[in-house]
């Protein structure tokens, strides 16, 4: 892969379950270029396979339903496996599942869940193009949402390993109280994909 065809920018969002990361991303992909900007998934190579591996429906798994709930442990414990060995593989594997990633200027990776996932890109890519945002919402919130807390995946590493990271470029706080915060944020975010 040449220079010219690496991202000028990426931005890693991290935040816990049902704090709105898919839905942040989504809206901030909308709100670009469509020809510059491109969404990263690193859960996405874990899902497909294990979709595969165990007949299940890869749509529901890519969601935000109770049918990927009902798999998260499994499908965490497999993939833990394979990034002892390797932490880069999943986010190799997702750039890859990306139909011409490497063509476009933004890269909007929705769900890095690891300090080794920071490092990775980290190590990767120039440091002047990474980003890193989290996305927080309060607990009530979440619940409203449909979080509830479930031991074995609060308390583990997929949604524990970010929380003493403290340098994040951006904290978005997605609780729907504030629409004009909501927007500034927004309008920061896509900022920041121009810059």
């Amino acid at each position: 892969m040449g220079e010219d065809s690496r991202p000028s920018v990426i931005i890693l969002f991290g935040g816990k379950r049902k704090c709105g990361k898919d839905y942040i991303t989504d809206l901030l992909l909308k709100r670009l270029n469509p020809d510059d900007a491109v969404i990263v998934r690193l859960s996405a190579p874990i899902k497909h396979h294990w979709s595969k591996e165990n007949n299940l429906d890869v749509d529901e798994l890519l969601g935000s339903s109770d049918y990927k709930e009902n798999h998260r442990k499994a499908m965490v414990a497999w993939s833990e496996q394979i990034r002892a060995k390797d932490y880069g593989y999943f986010c190799r594997a997702a750039i890859d599942m990306v139909p011409d990633a490497h063509k476009e200027k933004v890269w909007i990776v929705s769900d890095a869940r690891r300090r080794t996932d920071l490092k990775w890109f980290r190590e990767s890519y120039d440091q002047s193009v990474i980003k890193t945002v989290r996305v927080v919402s309060t607990d009530a919130v979440r619940k409203d949402r449909g979080w509830t807390f479930v031991e074995g995946v609060d308390d583990a590493e997929t949604e524990c390993d970010l929380d003493s990271v403290e340098d994040w470029d951006m904290i978005f706080t997605n609780n729907n109280d504030d629409k004009e915060e909501f927007e500034k944020q927004m309008t920061s975010l896509v900022q920041m994909c121009c810059s």
